[in-house]
C-alpha cells in the first residue's frame, strides 16, 4: 500500500476551523494510527464508514475528457471536516483513512498529449495500474466489514470498487449507476468509460442499472447492446423528466429490484447533476435534490456495500460549492442508516 497517505492528526488540525460553543465533525472522527495491518485495524475499530479519497484524472484523461477530476479530494474534506457534529451527522461512526497519491503519474500525465495515440495507450496502461491499488484498498475496507465512501478522480474507479468488494464478499456484485453515460464502452484498455464492461467481463459484476442515461450521448451501437443483454437494465433522463414517461419514484423502485437480491455499489457521476462542475458537465440534469433522493433511497437498504462519488471537477471559483455538494451526499449515505 505505498499509494496509502493516511489521514492524520497534523492535517485535519490544519483544515479545522473550530468555534466556541460548536462541535465539528472533523472533530469526532476515527483515524488510523499507522499504515501496517490495515485490515486488522479496520476490523477493530467501532465506525461503520470509511472514507477514501482518489485524486486524480488519469483515466478521464484515457477517454478524452477534461481533466480536473483530480481536486475534487481537497475541496470536499475542507468541507467535511466542519460541518456540524450532531445526532444526525453521525461522526463517531466514520473513519478517514485517507488518499491514495498518484502525483508521479500525475506528473507524467502534465507531459502528454491527448491528440497522440501512444499517449493514450500510456495513460490506459497508468489507468490498469490505479486499478490495482484501487482493489487492494476496497477489499481491506469491505473485508472488515466496513462500508467504502470513495471520493474523487474519475469512473475509472469503478471497477476497481466493483472487484474489490466481489473479492472481499466472495461473490458477485450488482451496481446502480446514476449517471448520464452508461460507461459500459469497449474493452479497448482502461479508462473513465469502460470500468463496467470489464468488471462483467471478468466476472465481478452480475447485474447492473443505469439510472437517468442522456439520450443526446448514448451511441446506438450501445443502446442496442444495452437493450440485447439481460443483465444491464437502464431508464433516460429525458424519460423521466423531459417526457414524463416514468416517474422519478417508481424508477428508483425498479431500479432496486434489479440490483438488491445481493450485494449492491451505489454509484454517482457528477455528470448527471445539473450545471455541476464535472469532467463533461451539463446544463440539463438532474437536480441536487433529486441525487439526494435516489442517494438516500438505494443507501436504506441493507445491501448497499459502498458508495463512489466520481468525476466532479472544481474549479478555484467553484470549489466550496463542490465540497458542499460532496458532503451532502456523503452525509446523505451516512443518515440512511
Amino acid at each position: 500500500m505505498d499509494k496509502l497517505v493516511l489521514f492524520n492528526n497534523t492535517t485535519r488540525n490544519k483544515l479545522l476551523n473550530k468555534r466556541s460553543g460548536e462541535s465539528k465533525f472533523g472533530e469526532h472522527i476515527k483515524m488510523l494510527s499507522g499504515i501496517s495491518n490495515i485490515y486488522e485495524q479496520l476490523k477493530s475499530l467501532d465506525v461503520n464508514y470509511v472514507i477514501i479519497g482518489f485524486p486524480e484524472d488519469i483515466g478521464v484523461f484515457a477517454n478524452y475528457g477534461k481533466t480536473g477530476t483530480a481536486k475534487a479530494w481537497d475541496s470536499f474534506i475542507k468541507v467535511l471536516l466542519n460541518i456540524q457534529s450532531n445526532e444526525f451527522t453521525k461522526a463517531d461512526k466514520v473513519l478517514i483513512l485517507g488518499r491514495l497519491d498518484f502525483t508521479e503519474e500525475l506528473i507524467q500525465l502534465s507531459t502528454l498529449d491527448q491528440s497522440k495515440k501512444k499517449h493514450i495507450q500510456k495513460t490506459r496502461a497508468l489507468v490498469k495500474e490505479i486499478d490495482t491499488y484501487t482493489t487492494h484498498i476496497i477489499h481491506q475496507i469491505v473485508l472488515a466489514g466496513k462500508k467504502p465512501i470513495v471520493i474523487g478522480g474519475g469512473h475509472n474507479n469503478a471497477y476497481g470498487n466493483i472487484k474489490g468488494t466481489s473479492l472481499a464478499k466472495g461473490e458477485t456484485i450488482n451496481v446502480v449507476n446514476f449517471d448520464a453515460h452508461s460507461d459500459f464502452r469497449p474493452e479497448e484498455g482502461r479508462h473513465s468509460g469502460n470500468g463496467f464492461s470489464y468488471a462483467y467481463a471478468e466476472g465481478f459484476l452480475e447485474k447492473y442499472f443505469v439510472f437517468g442515461l442522456h439520450e443526446n450521448y448514448t451511441s446506438d451501437k450501445l443502446l442496442k447492446t444495452l437493450k440485447k443483454v439481460k443483465f444491464i437494465n437502464y431508464n433516460t433522463f429525458e424519460a423521466i423528466e423531459i417526457r414524463k414517461e416514468l416517474k422519478f419514484k417508481q424508477e428508483m423502485q425498479r431500479a432496486l429490484n434489479h440490483v438488491e437480491s445481493k450485494p449492491f455499489g451505489i454509484e454517482i457521476d457528477c455528470d448527471a447533476i445539473q450545471n455541476i462542475k464535472s469532467s463533461a458537465e451539463t446544463p440539463t440534469g438532474f437536480s441536487l435534490n433529486k441525487t439526494r433522493l435516489f442517494l438516500n433511497f438505494f443507501a436504506k437498504h441493507e445491501n448497499a456495500s459502498y458508495l463512489h462519488i466520481c468525476e466532479a471537477s472544481p474549479t478555484k471559483k467553484s470549489s466550496k460549492q463542490i465540497g458542499k455538494l460532496l458532503t451532502y451526499l456523503v452525509t446523505d449515505f451516512i443518515k440512511a442508516k
